[in-house]
């Protein structure tokens, strides 16, 4: 019955969206109510359940979206994004623009979240596809696989970490590994795949990062520009390897983390571009906060969308689809590898959420894992890579795609959902390569 819930819950959101064109927003909270009613849900705990969805969603990305936003505009109305892609142009060839979109995000995505990543690096896809006249979503595809990789596999992202301290896996062996599993499947869904959707046409929101052509004296130098950009990656990065390197008690650390969550370190970002990008170079501050108030206004509905998201998201945890879902395998003969990797597929359809598909499904594993004696550094592999396969209408991070580049329902799963699918197959297939190897 969960199934069938969850199945019609689906349906109907896409039927709201697609055929009957409601918005988004109203069309995912519509969905949220329908799945938790069906689910017996109490009413209260319904409503509790949405606002504990949008709350939390809200309450990790709110202020990282409109700190992005500013940062993005301040980038792209100062010259600063044109003279970055300019210089990756320049080095890569218009011809090869997808390895430097993936190599940025992979370098990107290391040390930062997949939402901060996104966030701090779509203006530079903008610019980009501006200046080479190249697609934005296959351009936006290389960037987004890349971040998408290091988030599903790499510690110190916390799904992944979360699931090595499950396994007691060692988090040096995980790493190493998981960089020889990202290549091929960065490869495939950054390098291989954008080229079958080169003709999807993207409308992103009018005045989000709408940017000028500069004259060569009117924009910043390549360094200041690169500097100011990397200023958050720099300090959230900082902040990682503080966290590795140095004791817990130590004050140092808790400065560098402070200074390195991602909330700080955009603020602290947007104070240094404004210095740097508006005031240096002779701009005056009401203009400054002028043109980033048009493009928060543009983000908006992108706001909404996935608050939507998120009370969608927590309706379907709460509601009891995803215990319903994991009780059925708890039996099962098969593989630990496989099997990992098959419940955080299962889960991560039903629920949207990566680091919960991948928490549930090494907490169902973690018996077979010991008895089987096989690699717990391979099962966090396995089961990061279950936990990105098919992201659809449940998982913010699809919203967040669809609203940025303005492509539609359809389009968004032509891009995104693939894309994310096939980081999990190969994700899968490296690791049971690897594990040929190991043994």
């Amino acid at each position: 019955m969960s199934l069938l819930i969850l199945i019609a819950g689906i349906l109907l959101l896409l039927i709201l969206i697609s055929i009957v064109k409601l918005n988004a927003f109203i069309s995912l909270i519509v969905a949220a109510f329908f799945v938790g009613i069906f689910k017996q849900m109490p009413f209260p705990d319904l409503i509790n359940s949405m606002q504990e969805g949008i709350g939390s969603t809200l309450g990790s990305l709110i202020l990282i979206i409109a700190f992005g936003v500013i940062l993005g505009n301040l980038l792209s109305d100062s010259g600063a994004a044109q003279r970055i892609s300019s210089v990756m142009i320049s080095s890569f060839g218009i011809k090869h623009i997808k390895w430097a979109m993936v190599i940025t995000g992979f370098s990107v995505g290391i040390s930062m979240f997949y939402n901060a990543g996104f966030i701090i690096l779509i203006p530079m896809v903008f610019a980009v596809a501006k200046s080479t006249k190249q697609p934005i979503i296959y351009l936006g595809i290389a960037m987004a696989s890349a971040l998408s990789i290091t988030h599903g596999f790499l510690p110190p992202h916390p799904g992944p970490t979360a699931i090595a301290v499950i396994f007691k896996a060692n988090i040096g062996k995980t790493l190493l590994y998981g960089l020889i599993v990202a290549l091929p499947s960065l490869l495939m869904a950054g390098i291989i795949f954008p080229e079958f959707i080169k003709k999807i046409n993207a409308f992103p929101p009018k005045g989000l990062f709408d940017s000028k052509t500069f004259t060569e004296s009117e924009i910043p130098s390549f360094a200041i520009s690169i500097v100011t950009a990397l200023v958050p990656v720099f300090l959230m990065a900082t902040a990682t390897f503080s966290e590795l390197l140095l004791p817990k008690e130590s004050a140092l650390r808790a400065v560098l983390l402070f200074i390195g969550n991602p909330l700080t370190s955009m603020l602290i970002a947007i104070l240094f571009a404004v210095f740097t990008l508006g005031i240096l170079r002779g701009r005056k501050m009401q203009d400054i906060m002028d043109k980033s108030g048009s493009a928060l206004s543009a983000a908006t509905m992108i706001i909404l969308i996935i608050a939507a998201g998120g009370a969608f998201k927590q309706v379907l945890i709460d509601s009891g689809i995803g215990t319903d879902l994991s009780t059925f395998f708890e039996q099962s003969s098969l593989s630990p590898l496989f099997l990992g990797w098959l419940i955080a597929t299962i889960i991560r359809i039903a629920l949207g959420s990566a680091t919960v598909a991948g928490l549930t499904a090494a907490g169902i594993v973690q018996p077979l894992v010991i008895a089987s004696g096989v690699s717990p550094e391979l099962m966090v592999l396995s089961i990061g890579a279950g936990s990105l396969m098919c992201s659809h209408v449940n998982d913010t991070g699809f919203w967040m795609f669809k609203e940025y580049f303005g492509i539609s329902v359809s389009d968004t799963f032509k891009t995104w959902t693939v894309m994310e699918t096939i980081i999990g197959v190969m994700g899968l297939i490296g690791v049971l390569l690897l594990n040929l190897w190991i043994k």
